[in-house]
């Protein structure tokens, strides 16, 4: 399994200065969405980290737009991942935890059922399809029937319910089981191409790659991921004592501590070695210069920093610390998207699909949508005057809601009755100092808390 060569993303990237003179590309692109499960950007090379390999996704990064301030809209997969795809909140779509057959009572984690509405909601590819995009999609699916999903997809290709199995995982191909054996990820990567061998030049499409990587459990991985951090000690990462607001399963992950961190980094490059083996394939097949692919992950993952493991259900009460919120996303367009660019704007994942509405000249759902396209940012175009960027976004998971602009984080629990946070996460990037009763901060607590009422309020 190889990683993305150099010689071949150079070979793309250096295509940037030559495709200004070609014909201009079509207007709707084909689309990759690579989306990966519990990965934070901070594990990542191109975010900083300095100890996990992740060659394939840094390259990507280099030859497009990273947001260095993307944010999930609920620190939980199945949520996320219905936001994502249908631009609106937890609240309004109702999927406002992970999807589980047996939810914990104590502390609530988990939710057992998609609401029956659920099936009205209009997805990215619904909107695709109807522009006359093909739709694939391959792999872990976590919205409710997961071994065919439902919305205008041509092909599928996933892992049964509640399956978290990296290793000959239960298969469905287009609603069927299959006796499908191997590793996950490879057996998607063979699906994909096979996918993209099937395309032709009169349609263009939508390939969607729900990877479970770097989601526990760990086992399953290929050796030689877990040979190449067998003595790595992560001492950069920022490791804390276990934290005694910790869920049982986050206190049992924190037991073995860098033992988990080295099979959860086994992980994050078992699946960058994915990612370079796609584009490679797009490469192979002419289709790089007129494909966006895109990376980017469901929520992230504390991984022992605050003394917690997981995500955002990590601990009681539900946290909002950064690990958790903030994901990366990378866009990648040779000769379309500037290469080496890093956009300091907050982007959140319910602005996927209107920029992808944006980018393809589709009309957006007659939804109460909160996101916002950022196209211009990605192809590093002035904004209008009448309407800059925003400067808050917004989280949620079951009872703890988040309003975080460039510098202040507010974290309201229980309708505000607490325990309630404000961080100041530029000097305070850890949010170790809790400034919510500080009376030097109640201006900023207050104007946070009114945007977040208001979110709350038009987007219910």
């Amino acid at each position: 399994m190889s990683a993305i060569t150099r010689r071949s993303f150079l070979g793309t990237a250096a295509a940037v200065a030559f495709a200004q003179k070609k014909t201009a590309a079509p207007e709707r692109p084909n689309i990759v969405l690579i989306l990966a499960s519990n990965l934070p950007g901070w594990m990542l090379g191109c975010y900083g980290n300095k100890e996990v390999r992740t060659p394939s996704i840094d390259l990507l990064a280099r030859g497009g737009v990273r947001f260095s301030e993307s944010f999930t809209a609920a620190p939980t997969g199945s949520a996320s991942r219905a936001t994502l795809f249908t631009g609106r909140t937890p609240r309004q779509h109702g999927i406002y935890d992970y999807l589980t057959a047996q939810p914990l009572p104590d502390p609530p984690q988990g939710q057992k059922d998609v609401p029956a509405a659920f099936k009205n909601e209009v997805m990215i590819s619904d909107l695709l399809a109807s522009a006359g995009y093909n739709c694939g999609y391959i792999g872990r699916w976590d919205m409710g029937e997961n071994e065919h999903p439902p919305n205008h997809f041509d092909f599928t290709y996933t892992t049964g319910s509640g399956t978290k199995k990296h290793d000959s995982p239960p298969l469905f191909l287009n609603g069927k089981a299959v006796n499908d054996t191997g590793y996950l990820a490879e057996l998607m990567t063979r699906q994909a191409a096979a996918y993209i061998d099937r395309q032709s030049s009169a349609k263009p499409f939508f390939l969607t790659l729900g990877y479970l990587n770097a989601h526990p459990p760990y086992e399953g991985h290929p050796q030689k991921y877990y040979d190449l951090y067998s003595k790595t000690k992560f001492e950069t990462l920022g490791f804390e004592r276990p934290s005694p607001t910790a869920v049982p399963a986050g206190k049992e992950m924190m037991k073995d501590l860098v033992g988990n961190v080295r099979k959860c980094a086994a992980s994050i490059t078992a699946l960058d070695d994915q990612v370079g083996l796609l584009v490679n394939k797009l490469i192979a097949k002419g289709l790089r210069d007129n494909t966006i692919v895109i990376f980017a992950s469901d929520c992230g993952a504390l991984l022992g920093r605050h003394g917690l493991y997981t995500a955002g259900n990590a601990s009681n009460p539900v946290n909002m610390f950064d690990e958790s919120v903030g994901v990366p996303m990378i866009w990648n367009w040779p000769g379309r998207i500037p290469v080496q660019s890093v956009r300091p704007e907050l982007v959140s994942t319910y602005d996927v699909l209107p920029t992808l509405c944006a980018i393809t000249g589709i009309s957006l759902p007659e939804r109460n949508l909160c996101g916002r396209s950022y196209e211009p940012l990605l192809f590093n175009h002035p904004l209008p005057k009448k309407q800059p960027w925003r400067q808050t976004v917004f989280s949620q998971l079951r009872n703890t809601e988040m309003a975080r602009d460039p510098r202040f984080k507010l974290v309201v629990r229980n309708n505000g009755e607490g325990p309630n946070e404000l961080f100041d996460v530029r000097a305070d990037p850890r949010e170790k100092v809790n400034l919510h009763e500080s009376p030097l901060h109640v201006t900023t607590r207050d104007r946070l808390a009114s945007e977040l009422e208001a979110w709350r309020r038009k987007y219910a």
